[in-house]
């Protein structure tokens, strides 16, 4: 008689139907991450390993009759927007959103998997399942191997399948010996047989066996890890018990006197800049000016507080509103009342601060601390107007899902906008109008400005309208810039090919040399220190690097 477990075990052991197939699954995903990104640059390898990790889980999920939920499975769509991207976009702040999206993204798919409670997660919900996810991806391996169900049956079972791979093993062991001692003999009888058998072991270069061993171990780690996510997932993503109690409205603990005067003082204050604003800045130059200021000194300064400001604002917002006390609905209402008040307050320093920003670059120029500045200002004032309805709506529960939300927004239009291209066309127009075109900013700038510059560079070089400087500053940047990334001749394996190379590497080949000593008056100049190469435009010697731009 073979041993029966009992009827009354325990239901919330972690079991897996087939246990062997997802560490069979994970241990290929894991070699893959070895194969895609040892000694790779990142490129096409980083969408390839997500939708390999995306299509490995769905597919163990299908095998373990584990359904997902339709809310997580919503959250494939930004997985695979962001990861293709990042083989699109090479302007840094940029890939390192669209990286970090991603895996933020797939830890709360793993997390709500099955559960798909994802929109209702609060900040403290957030940390205590991603807590439980790192955590469990180390256990849960573990867990299931012991729950695993080993009865006389199956173990016969698996024998049965194991022995075919028993039979291969014990006869490569056999055959391995005897074919070392005749290739010994037959390398002795024959030179080129004996630099064959050399180059065939020279395949495997033994001289690197400690990486080999280092690489191994990791895949073996990473193998355990992935293991123990898709556990979670499938089985411990189900019951997700949320910090909030019942009502939707975390316990609070400061009394509704203390957090209204909080608000009151904070309102108070911000109003009277706002009024302040109103009557200088929103009033015309001729008030600033009867202040004691120029114009540009009054406008150009200050959007980086007042975004700061913006900021620390929503946070107190979201905090108080976490732990203040209102017992009846006439202090729920002056509550909300002074929320919404902070609000708009902030709304209307955000428009001021835009507007600085504007007038600082107008003089200035754009660069890509200014342009995230811009994008990230809307996308604020965005997620403050949520947060009002949401308020009105009695939903502070949807405050992180709308901060959730705006963040992808955020990041979707710095994809959509091309950063360094944007940079590099607003630099341009205003070389048109009669300012200085920046060549070593616009030389800096990542390959994702190139298509830029060639479009430019044919309007300008077509005379469209334009000074023929312009298209000589033009050529000059872009002579640089190839320069600085050797003209766009990338060696790469192919999974770290990108997209934005390409492109860069495609208008090169088409216009380089118009630009190459085609009397455009540029002649760049490249000795052996690339900090020193400098481009001859118009007569003028401009460099081609400052280190200057690496804090802008």
């Amino acid at each position: 008689m073979s041993e029966q477990k009992p009827d009354n075990a325990p239901k919330n052991k972690l079991q897996s139907k087939h246990l062997k197939r997802i560490l069979i699954t994970a241990l290929i995903v894991a070699w893959g991450f070895d194969f895609l990104f040892w000694k790779r640059p990142l490129g096409i390898n980083f969408p390839i390993f997500v939708l390999a990790l995306l299509i490995g889980g769905l597919i163990m999920a299908y095998s373990e009759k584990v359904l997902p939920s339709r809310l997580s499975l919503l959250l494939i769509l930004p997985i695979l927007f962001f990861t293709s991207m990042t083989a699109v976009r090479l302007e840094p702040f940029t890939t390192f959103l669209n990286v970090s999206i991603t895996l933020f993204l797939l830890a709360i798919l793993a997390a709500s998997f099955v559960g798909g409670r994802w929109p209702w997660y609060g900040i403290p919900d957030y940390f205590v399942r991603l807590i439980l996810l790192f955590v469990d991806a180390f256990i849960s391996l573990p867990e299931a191997w012991i729950n695993q169900p080993n009865t006389e049956e199956q173990e016969a079972d698996e024998g049965r399948n194991l022995q075919p791979i028993f039979a291969w093993l014990r006869g490569l062991l056999i055959a391995l010996p005897v074919v070392l001692f005749f290739s010994a003999l037959l390398s002795s009888a024959d030179p080129i047989f004996a630099r064959a058998i050399t180059d065939f072991f020279d395949l495997f270069d033994l001289e690197d066996l400690a990486q080999y061993f280092f690489r191994g171990i990791y895949i073996i780690f990473l193998a355990y890890i992935l293991a123990g996510l898709y556990l979670f997932a499938f089985y411990k993503s189900k019951k997700e018990k949320l910090v909030a109690d019942g009502n939707g409205r975390k316990p609070s603990f400061l009394g509704f006197t203390e957090g209204s005067i909080v608000l009151g003082s904070v309102d108070l204050l911000f109003g009277a800049f706002v009024a302040i604003q109103f009557r200088y800045f929103f009033g015309g130059q001729a008030n600033i000016t009867n202040a004691g200021y120029t114009f540009a000194e009054y406008a150009r300064r200050g959007f980086g507080e007042l975004i700061t400001v913006a900021v620390f604002s929503l946070l107190l917002f979201l905090l108080l509103n976490a732990i203040t006390k209102r017992q009846s609905g006439s202090q729920r209402g002056w509550f909300s009342t002074l929320s919404i008040l902070l609000v708009v307050l902030v709304g209307v320093m955000l428009v001021s601060a835009f507007q600085r920003l504007y007038l600082y670059e107008q003089v200035f120029g754009f660069t890509r601390l200014r342009t995230y500045s811009h994008v990230f200002m809307i996308w604020l004032g965005i997620l403050l107007l949520a947060v009002v309805l949401l308020e009105l709506m009695r939903r502070p529960r949807f405050f992180v899902l709308a901060t959730l939300l705006a963040s992808i927004g955020f990041s979707t239009t710095l994809n959509a906008l091309n950063v360094d291209g944007f940079i590099a066309r607003q630099n341009i127009n205003r070389a048109r109008l009669g300012e200085s075109l920046d060549i070593p900013y616009l030389a800096s700038l990542s390959t994702d400005a190139v298509p830029v510059l060639r479009n430019e560079f044919v309007v300008a070089l077509n005379n469209g309208g334009n000074p023929q400087e312009v298209a000589d500053d033009i050529g000059g940047a872009w002579a640089c810039h190839a320069a600085l990334h050797r003209d766009y001749d990338y060696e790469r394996p192919w999974q770290g090919f990108h997209f934005s190379h390409l492109f860069a590497q495609t208008h090169w080949m088409s216009y380089g040399y118009v630009i190459e000593g085609q009397g455009l008056g540029t002649q760049l100049d490249e000795v052996n220190d690339w900090s020193q190469w400098s481009v001859t435009v118009n007569g003028e010697d401009v460099p081609c690097v400052d280190g200057y731009y690496f804090y802008r």
